[in-house]
């Protein structure tokens, strides 16, 4: 912030040594306040510009520039030779500069860009293959023993606006909140230092969107990429704005073991189901087994037969029936 100051002040000043030599005192003091500000508010504009872009954007923005200044020199001397009014010369030279500033900037950043996309297919760009990481699924855990295991490679993007996040939960004064918070900061920290991907905190934000599933959304447009997370209904904002998501409940579920009607499997009926006489017990996996006239067995660990099982959009549930009386007492002795 010191350094942004410092710039204005030396803006504002040498617009005022410009304009004193032509107009008198207060005049070259309102044309340097004016002169200085724009050309501040120009190169902080360009600033936040130039962050949010990919390192070739950059580097094609500030080649621009480079030119830009060497034509403007160039454009200059030819300006000298001309017979323009002496007072107007100085106007001249500005607007040629800010304009030619802006031209080389703005076509180095699409040229570095082109450049860019272009790489993709030929070699390993350092946004290429990007995922975008949300609350829901760093707090969770799991994204990190699936890229550990080297099933996600490429760049994982975690913006600055869900660190706060992280942040903001991990300082609540709910303890079950803080503990999650600080679980998420966590496994940042042990991704960041496994060596399959490359862990990118950007200064990418919309300010004018609130909800923190919409800034995803829009950034992985900017950025063509996919979302992660566990967030049902992010998952369905995302696929409305066409933007693809990998949703680990999904894969978690997807890679949980077959079970076919007319399968058997021991459960222990932990509680009662909703229906009369039902049982409820779980997998391993977590997944909820309701058995038909279990609730005489509660704290029993009995032998069901699969029913039929019925897929949901959070994850599957299986519905069985007891097997055999027998098999009852042999489980639990």
């Amino acid at each position: 912030m010191i350094g942004k100051i410092l710039f204005l002040i030396f803006s504002i000043a040498l617009s005022f040594f410009i304009a004193y030599p032509i107009y008198n005192l207060p005049v070259a003091f309102l044309i340097g306040g004016i002169c200085g500000v724009i050309a501040f508010g120009i190169s902080w504009g360009l600033e936040n510009r130039f962050e949010e872009f990919p390192p070739k954007s950059a580097l094609g923005g500030a080649i621009g520039v480079g030119i830009a200044s060497i034509t403007f020199f160039a454009l200059k001397s030819i300006i000298e030779t001309l017979s323009i009014p002496y007072n107007l010369a100085p106007f001249l030279n500005i607007i040629s500069f800010l304009s030619l500033f802006y031209l080389g900037a703005t076509l180095g950043i699409k040229k570095g860009l082109e450049f860019e996309q272009g790489r993709k297919g030929f070699g390993k760009s350092s946004y290429e293959n990007v995922k975008i990481l949300d609350t829901s699924v760093i707090i969770d855990g799991r994204i990190a023993d699936v890229v550990e295991a080297g099933f996600i490679e490429g760049t994982l993007i975690v913006p600055k606006f869900i660190i706060k996040e992280l942040q903001y939960i991990a300082d609540s004064p709910e303890l079950i909140k803080r503990v999650r918070g600080r679980r998420g900061l966590d496994v940042l920290k042990r991704m960041q230092e496994l060596p399959n991907v490359v862990v990118k905190i950007t200064s990418h934000d919309f300010p004018k969107i609130k909800e923190t599933d919409l800034k995803l959304v829009e950034l992985a447009k900017k950025l063509r990429g996919t979302i992660i997370t566990n967030d049902f209904n992010l998952n369905k904002v995302a696929n409305l704005h066409g933007v693809k998501v990998l949703n680990l409940n999904q894969l978690s579920n997807a890679l949980k073991p077959v079970v076919l009607p007319g399968e058997t499997m021991s459960i222990r009926v932990v509680r009662e189901g909703k229906e009369e006489n039902q049982g409820v017990g779980y997998l391993e996996d977590g997944t909820m087994v309701v058995v038909d006239d279990a609730k005489k067995y509660l704290g029993k660990e009995i032998e069901v037969s699969v029913t039929s099982v019925l897929q949901t959009p959070t994850g599957r549930m299986i519905f069985s029936r007891v097997k055999e009386e027998g098999m009852v007492s042999d489980l639990n002795g």
